[in-house]
């Protein structure tokens, strides 16, 4: 009797299915599949048992051309390279669960995204930084976006009603492609936060009603935007004496490097910080392991 040919849908939807028992994320699960399924789409693949490698090289070919679907220009190194990341992944597990003979990604080589040469800081360095903020708000500044590994523009949208004191949850309400997570905070950050909030940002005035439920805000009463985190920082690197040059980024680039090092789980990271793919995490790891500073 000759094998039933199935459609590519069920294949990923399979594929699918395995996402979630291994436990990835709800957003790896709804996307891997779909970059697989777009790949089936646009080489017109109609059984997936086997697949000739020029398949998948015509594909990334491709990837190069393909403009974006919600904006001008073309796909990024790292979203190609996240296109490659979910046929390996679904290749692999048509290998291990014996589903095809011939794994066509196998042995081939991709041009990896160019990472961001932007060095994380040390403990050390961050522990400078904390120790030369000169009130609550800088310190606030600090665990924003080292501790709670905050985006710039997810700083920019905190407010007041985002961060539970009594739960220590930060909320990120509409992170980047408008995923929302929690991202769970220590006693001390905590207590900071709330020292500031009932010590300096109760008692600021807001300049503007659309305002009032920032969580920081500017010397002149607006809700503090990235330029104005990034000064306020650069005054606390002048205190501190650091030499490097950093950024908001830095700080978060850094906490992710030192969960990394100090043992946390890649899943962890990567739900912490808020991103859909393991591999964008993986740019945060470090070879040399350092002990973790719990601020």
């Amino acid at each position: 009797m000759e094998s039933i040919i199935q459609s590519p849908s069920w294949y990923i939807d399979g594929f699918k299915n395995y996402l979630q028992q291994v436990g990835y994320s709800e957003s790896t699960q709804y996307m891997l599949p779909a970059l697989v399924k777009e790949f089936t789409e646009q080489q017109q693949i109609t059984d997936v048992s086997y697949i000739e490698q020029q398949k998948v090289k015509s594909f990334c070919a491709y990837l190069q051309t393909r403009p974006l679907q919600k904006r001008s220009g073309a796909l990024s190194e790292m979203m190609i390279s996240h296109y490659m990341y979910a046929l390996k992944t679904f290749f692999s597990w048509l290998e291990i669960t014996e589903q095809i003979d011939y794994n066509p990604i196998s042995g081939m080589k991709f041009k990896k995204p160019k990472q961001n040469a932007r060095e994380p800081l040390t403990i050390e360095e961050i522990n400078q930084l904390f120790t030369a903020a000169e009130n609550l708000k800088q310190t606030a500044l600090l665990h924003i976006f080292y501790s709670c590994g905050l985006r710039r523009s997810e700083g920019e949208d905190l407010n007041i009603n985002d961060v539970h004191f009594k739960q220590q949850l930060l909320y990120v309400r509409e992170g980047k492609g408008a995923k929302r997570r929690v991202v769970p905070v220590t006693e001390r950050v905590i207590k900071d936060l709330e020292d500031y909030y009932l010590q300096e940002r109760c008692s600021s005035k807001v300049k503007k009603v659309k305002d009032e439920n920032a969580f920081m805000l500017n010397t002149r009463g607006n809700r503090m935007s990235g330029n104005s985190y990034n000064k306020m920082l650069q005054r606390i690197k002048e205190n501190a004496a650091l030499q490097k040059e950093i950024s908001l980024h830095h700080l978060r680039h850094s906490i992710a490097t030192h969960l990394l090092q100090s043992g946390m789980s890649m899943e962890y990271v990567r739900d912490f910080l808020g991103h859909s793919f393991l591999e964008t995490t993986q740019l945060y790891a470090k070879p040399k392991a350092e002990q973790l500073c719990l601020l």
